[in-house]
């Protein structure tokens, strides 16, 4: 076995398509780089076609593709004290700039993601844009959690009067949308809020990154219910909300509740025993002399079907439709006939439509009292909870652990959607939410991140109460798992690995000053959850991985294990190693060991790569 050195920035995304792409057509690579000219002639494209194509791009496209390349060096630190049972919730809140946080996300939850729901800045010119900087994107984020730039100025909006309004919109969206897709299960969707300003950009935007194939719908949300009489041309009372999913062949909708008002339309004209029906016509519009044909109806009359259209069966199958007394031909028996359609006989749920009204789903008015009725006031345009759960309802199953993931998530609607929904049906539905520190209008809370975590942690205080007092919700004895009544809170940071910077300089007191700088590999003030939590994330372990801590001789090892993987991890941050204490974790050659370098001599490190697979820090 041999012995790897813990990297100190995050996977890149692409390197894993691009040795997908080596696997199928080696012979489209020279030197180990991509040749596309030799990639279309595998493929059979045709090299001598035009040049002219559709293509949507807008200036800065390439800069945007460019920073999905960038790995990250920032890491996630945990914050226990601003948690709620860290220690066994499977909940998570980040802080921290969702760009960096993506990527950190990638390794440990690609294709585990069964709903990602965003409300993201619609660009109304007065929202916040997301200075992405391609070569440094964690010093930007440490400059905006402290609200100023380099300079000391206070962050902008993107003004219409910019001259990439539109452009500087695309390239903030563009690397968040691809990194997003990549955490999607096969049969998992995105639902995205936008307004008039950006939905046909986004629309492009979207069938580029999820394929125009994987569109599922474009639904109309009544966010007002009243019209704005002072609006200068007509009063805006929508919003859109954009549907793709990751296969469309795979993904489908669940069926909503059947309502009362849709069961009112069924009643029992004929008291038939097989109860409520509805009627539903006869003729259809496709055209077929097969299904033309005279129907007498009982008074006698002779009725055809309208011109151009037919009957929908044969006139055989109509007969027996008679005999089984499915055919309605008014009271008097002198109507055009129709089709009975038992309510016993239709689907046990209703097919989800793509205008959602406010009477169903809420509006903004409502979304402002559920705050106000939680204490937290002055919040600019929060979704009503019934909107969130309308979107949880037909994407999501109560029972399947399906994680659900809104990485701009501003005052937290989505996961008080989930713990109320949860609460409601029994369900163990999971979400990681991600707010960047934005400053707020708020006297009480000073940046969006503080609002949406308060939120959360009043909503839990409200289930419980609500609990103790027996109101609404699923009993725990008919529970098939404990209600989840937490979350574990997360902030974007600088890695606890110090960054290896090289040396100008080439004499050689310059170079034995940064070997020196570097004998501890880990930054000062690093502690052990933050350093283990690196480790993790590295590893691809989920951010609700579990710690055994286990004394050894002279020191402790921690195991770090996620349910979802079949490998877990033996961390020692001990200044110093011995190779007797590793012999009483009795691990073999597959089981992942991470130490300090620094812990252990040439000797030790042999033995250890021998029998484990040995990184060292």
């Amino acid at each position: 076995m041999t012995k790897s050195t813990i990297p100190t920035t995050s996977a890149v995304p692409n390197q894993d398509r691009l040795e997908i792409l080596k696997s199928a057509f080696p012979e489209a690579f020279t030197e180990g780089k991509i040749d596309l000219e030799k990639l279309k002639a595998a493929l059979g494209e045709d090299l001598a076609s035009g040049k002219e194509r559709y293509n949507f791009t807008w200036a800065g496209k390439r800069d945007a593709i460019g920073i999905l390349q960038i790995p990250t060096r920032a890491t996630l630190v945990p914050a226990p004290e601003e948690s709620i049972n860290f220690d066994t919730t499977q909940n998570i809140f980040i802080e921290g700039d969702n760009l960096e946080v993506l990527k950190l996300l990638y390794k440990s939850y690609f294709g585990r993601v069964k709903l990602i729901y965003i409300d993201p800045p619609y660009n109304t010119g007065n929202d916040f844009i997301y200075p992405d900087n391609y070569t440094d994107p964690i010093e930007t984020y440490l400059q905006i959690s402290g609200q100023k730039d380099a300079e000391g100025n206070l962050l902008t909006s993107n003004p219409e009067t910019s001259g990439r309004y539109h452009s500087a919109w695309l390239s903030m969206m563009y690397p968040r949308l691809f990194l997003a897709r990549q955490l999607l299960r096969d049969d998992g969707v995105i639902f995205i809020s936008i307004d008039d300003r950006e939905v046909s950009n986004l629309r492009k935007l979207c069938d580029e990154v999820f394929g125009e194939e994987n569109f599922i719908a474009s639904v109309i949300w009544q966010k007002k219910y009243s019209p704005s009489n002072d609006s200068k041309w007509l009063s805006d009372n929508h919003d859109f909300i954009l549907l793709y999913s990751k296969n469309k062949e795979i993904w489908r909708p669940k069926l909503l509740p059947r309502t009362e008002e849709a069961n009112s339309r069924y009643s029992n004209l004929d008291m038939d025993p097989r109860g409520d029906w509805k009627p539903s016509g006869l003729d259809v519009k496709t055209y077929s002399a097969e299904y033309d044909y005279e129907i007498t109806v009982p008074s006698g009359r002779i009725v055809k079907p309208p011109k151009g259209a037919c009957w929908r069966v044969s006139k055989e199958r109509f007969q027996e439709l008679v005999n089984d007394n499915r055919i309605w031909f008014g009271s008097d028996g002198n109507n055009v006939p129709a089709i009975k359609r038992f309510l016993s006989e239709v689907k046990q749920g209703i097919t989800p439509l793509t205008i959602w009204l406010y009477k169903e789903v809420g509006h903004n008015q409502e979304a402002t009292q559920e705050l106000k009725k939680l204490g937290i006031y002055d919040f600019d345009s929060p979704k009503p909870v019934r909107l969130i759960k309308r979107i949880l309802e037909i994407s999501t199953e109560n029972n399947q652990d399906d994680i659900i993931v809104d990485f701009f998530c501003g005052s937290g609607t989505t996961a008080h959607s989930i713990l109320e929904l949860n609460h409601k049906d029994g369900g163990n539905r999971k979400f990681i939410l991600v707010q960047l520190p934005e400053p707020t209008n708020n006297k009480s809370f000073s940046t969006i991140a503080e609002l949406g975590k308060e939120r959360i942690r009043r909503v839990i205080n409200k289930i419980q109460s609500e609990s103790s007092t027996g109101q609404p919700g699923l009993p725990l004895e008919t529970r098939d798992t404990p209600e989840d009544l937490g979350f574990r809170v997360y902030k974007l940071k600088e890695s606890n690995f110090k960054p290896w910077v090289g040396v100008q300089e080439k004499d050689p007191e310059t170079y034995m000053h940064q070997m020196q700088a570097f004998n501890d590999a880990l930054v000062e003030g690093w502690t052990v959850d933050a350093v283990l939590t690196e480790l993790a994330i590295k590893h691809g372990l989920c951010l609700t991985y579990q710690v055994e801590k286990i004394a050894i001789l002279g020191g402790t090892v921690y195991k770090l294990t996620d349910p979802e993987k079949e490998q877990s991890l033996f961390v020692c941050l001990d200044s110093h190693f011995d190779l007797a204490a590793f012999n009483e974790l009795k691990l073999d050659k597959e089981t992942i060991f991470i130490c300090l370098d620094s812990a252990l001599d040439d000797e030790t490190a042999a033995n250890l790569a021998l029998v484990c697979r040995l990184e060292t820090i």
